[in-house]
């Protein structure tokens, strides 16, 4: 198509996506504070919380599954007018996130510091990971609630709203960890304990705000008593592959922690600080192209147009690689200043940092690209391919070829950093292939035909 086209497109694209790319500038620059304020008190708090991230990356991950479902209805309902399925699908979303979210307050609180416990740290690691898992597992319910209502409302365009209410959020969060967690302006030092109970309060303020936000009626969303099992049972069958995906990445960090931990705390605090320093810079543009892929190509297949959804897929990987991977790029270049201007922490853990922040720029034009197209793909209802691309890449690569590198081939930690590369290489060649030879679209045609979305007008 003609240059003027993907113009077109990309500035719809910027239109959607420059609300999630401020909203989750404020949410990664919340978890850059916690890994800065955590470094000025120790290494074993910056592992503490990293290693208890692990386990609270799992509610996350099953927020955002439930609100891969939920984009991907709403989207397509809203462009084909269903709204009463589309009212539906959003209510039951929230309600199974919210149940879903129980079973982690039991955990965090009856096995914290055994979870936290299986992992080589030092004592003092371990008992402040405890302690911490079990004050942000308290929100887990909450959690849920904030992450499938932003995606619900970005699904139906409005990615204004839940900007609002995230940024002021994380503002708390950012403002309650510096203050709770170093003693500023006389509040007591309470050190990792202060940095959870700003993420607990972040996590309630955000979730109430995005009810009202949702329900308002101006909104165009309704409350119903959710009786739709053929809805629910799509919004499960989308929704389960993109909750394993993220089971997956978050299983894979286990061993992989393991791995770096036999370097020493120093290696693992490292690699904590350089990818969130990759996630600060690089993060926000790609959830934000990522968003904007789904509602783009949601809505396109709503209104049934296959090549157009096709066709913005398309616009929104390139748009994603030519910016995502060359500020990856800078950063690999620029990797120790932006490490010592972003992390914190002794020499040695800033030679990790910054070897790790190294890798993560090299990686980003794939992971951008792998993050693009996965986003079309949910929009289209197929969070199988993202499934599989990440099961493979992060078991066959992440893990896999960094455990042969590190303890058959005698690479030491390189290992483990050509294992990160080769990891988002894999996952993006399998996500792009699939979108370019997959039936995706028939299939979303067909879940809509099935819950009577198509030609709706409700």
């Amino acid at each position: 198509m003609e240059f003027s086209s993907v113009r077109r497109v990309w500035r719809r694209i910027f239109a959607l996506a420059w609300p999630v790319m401020a909203e989750q500038t404020f949410r990664t620059l919340m978890r850059t504070v916690d890994i800065i304020v955590t470094a000025l008190i120790s290494p074993a708090a910056v592992v503490a919380i990293g290693l208890a991230d692990l386990y609270a990356r799992f509610p996350l991950r099953i927020g955002l599954g439930l609100g891969g479902g939920a984009i991907a209805l709403s989207s397509q309902d809203t462009a084909s007018g269903a709204t009463a399925n589309r009212s539906e699908a959003i209510t039951q979303a929230l309600t199974l996130g919210f149940l879903l979210g129980i079973p982690f307050v039991a955990f965090g609180f009856v096995f914290g510091e055994f979870a936290i416990g299986l992992f080589p740290a030092s004592e003092a690691a371990v008992q402040a990971g405890a302690v911490y898992l079990a004050i942000i597992f308290a929100t887990a319910p909450a959690r849920h609630i904030a992450l499938i209502g932003a995606r619900a409302l970005q699904g139906t365009g409005d990615t204004m709203t839940p900007m609002y209410v995230n940024v002021f959020a994380n503002s708390v969060n950012i403002a309650g960890s510096a203050i709770l967690g170093l003693g500023l302006f006389g509040a007591p030092d309470l050190g990792v304990i202060g940095v959870g109970l700003a993420t607990t309060t972040a996590n309630v303020v955000t979730a109430g705000l995005l009810l009202v936000a949702i329900y308002r009626p101006a909104s165009g969303i309704n409350a119903v008593w959710p009786r739709d099992l053929t809805i629910a049972k799509q919004l499960v069958v989308i929704s389960a592959p993109r909750m394993a995906e993220g089971f997956v990445a978050e299983l894979a960090e286990f061993p992989f922690n393991a791995l770096l931990l036999g370097f020493g705390d120093a290696a693992n605090a490292g690699f904590q600080i350089g990818r969130r320093v990759y996630q600060q810079v690089t993060g926000p543009l790609g959830r934000g192209y990522n968003v904007a892929a789904s509602i783009l190509v949601g809505q396109a297949l709503g209104d049934g147009d296959d090549r157009t959804a096709r066709f913005n897929g398309w616009a929104v990987a390139a748009l994603s690689v030519c910016t995502v991977g060359a500020i990856g790029l800078v950063l690999a270049w620029q990797a120790d200043p932006v490490v010592r201007l972003l992390g914190s922490g002794d020499g040695e853990e800033l030679f990790y940092a910054t070897r790790f922040a190294i890798v993560y720029g090299l990686s980003a034009p794939a992971l951008a690209l792998f993050i693009g197209v996965s986003g079309s793909l949910q929009g289209a209802s197929e969070t199988r391919v993202p499934f599989l691309a990440r099961l493979t890449g992060m078991f066959g690569f992440f893990v896999g070829f960094s455990y042969l590198a590190v303890h058959v081939l005698g690479w030491g930690i390189l290992g483990a950093y050509v294992g990160v590369f080769l990891a988002y290489v894999w996952m993006a060649l399998f996500v792009v292939v699939a979108f370019g030879y997959g039936n995706w679209a028939t299939r979303a045609a067909e879940l809509m035909h099935e819950r009577g979305s198509v030609g709706a007008d409700d």
